[in-house]
């Protein structure tokens, strides 16, 4: 019997008040986040922290003082190892819990992987749009811990799953069901938000919007309400420089002056943090009541929804059976093609 371990890869958040500050440092300590020489990288992340830390402490104190990620994370990757062990018999599956700027981290669980021994690692992403900030920090994060720890197994990376059918049906049967629910349709628009980034990220080639407008197209055509009325936004800007947009407070207070209704639907999350509990559920709220927003809704995110923990399946079922010899270090092309759908025509790793 094969042993495949799966490492499912987060952003991560603090598990203590006390963690806040050295997980910002660890995110503004990497070059994908601030791409400069590493001297400057260093001054103008501490000065961020500096700046940004009383916030986030203020922000995670309303949500209890730490973040939900890493339960909710574990808890994704026992729903999978479960469903992987009935669905193949074949193989022994053991899922891992990797984050990258809080732990558990990629030095400490490449060392817990390697010492299981597995015959392949597939990397699991749960970010379902690609971005450098996102996907490929995760990744080459764990590539150069999984060498330090002599990892030589085929490792498979399935790098974006922006139309994955189990994940959009999972957000699309919810949307649906808080539509119903919500009854006035005429008089409810529904804002897809997504995390932002810097313009400068995206003009450099970062497809990630492009893989945010196929996951919002995937759900609302997966809706079949050709008169859903809906935007796509961005939401969480910080600094100075422009940011890709529409911003989703300017979505809100846009529908305020409507008269409209909101319900809110995070799309570039699978799970609860700071960005749905504080942003979405309680700033952008305000946001909307004084806007003059009749109802304001917010949509929960995927988490273990049946359908999405089975979409994760269909995802290591067919890198199990991909083509490898040892050591290789495996883009998915035309496999991660199946679920991307954005229009690239290409895996995002296949430059790798």
């Amino acid at each position: 019997m094969s042993r495949i371990a799966v490492v499912l890869c987060n952003l991560g958040g603090p598990d203590s008040l006390d963690a806040v500050k050295p997980f910002l440092r660890n995110l503004f300590a990497d070059p994908a986040i601030l791409p400069m020489p590493k001297p400057f990288r260093w001054l103008l992340g501490n000065w961020i922290v500096r700046r940004r830390l009383s916030t986030a402490l203020a922000n995670y104190r309303r949500i209890g003082g730490a973040s939900p990620l890493l339960a909710q994370t574990r808890a994704q990757a026992a729903a999978l190892q479960e469903r992987l062990s009935r669905r193949r018999k074949d193989v022994r599956f053991r899922c891992f819990v990797c984050m990258r700027y809080w732990h558990p981290m990629a030095a400490d669980v490449a060392a817990e992987v390697a010492a299981w021994e597995p015959d392949r690692v597939i990397l699991l992403p749960l970010y379902p749009q690609y971005s450098t900030t996102t996907t490929a920090s995760s990744l080459d994060d764990w590539r150069r811990q999984a060498a330090l720890r002599g990892i030589t197994c085929p490792q498979v990376a399935m790098c974006c799953w922006p139309t994955l059918p189990g994940w959009i049906h999972a957000v699309a049967d919810g949307l649906e069901k808080a539509l119903a629910d919500a009854g006035d349709l005429a008089g409810l628009r529904v804002i897809f938000s997504a995390h932002g980034l810097p313009k400068s990220i995206v003009d450099a080639g970062d497809p990630y919007p492009i893989h945010v407008e196929a996951s919002v197209r995937a759900v609302v055509q997966a809706l079949c309400l050709p008169n859903l009325d809906w935007v796509l936004s961005y939401q969480s800007r910080v600094g100075p420089q422009e940011w890709i947009g529409p911003e989703t407070e300017d979505a809100i207070r846009a529908a305020g002056a409507e008269g409209k209704s909101l319900l809110v639907v995070p799309i570039a999350f699978v799970s609860e943090h700071s960005e749905t509990l504080v942003e979405l559920d309680m700033d952008y709220r305000l946001v909307a009541e004084k806007s003059g927003v009749r109802e304001y809704l917010r949509l929960p995110t995927a988490q273990c929804d049946p359908r999405f923990i089975g979409g994760l399946a269909d995802m290591v079922d067919l890198a199990v059976d991909l083509p490898a010899e040892k050591g290789a270090w495996l883009p998915t092309g035309d496999a991660c093609r199946r679920f991307c759908g954005a229009g690239s025509g290409k895996c995002a790793l296949e430059k790798s």
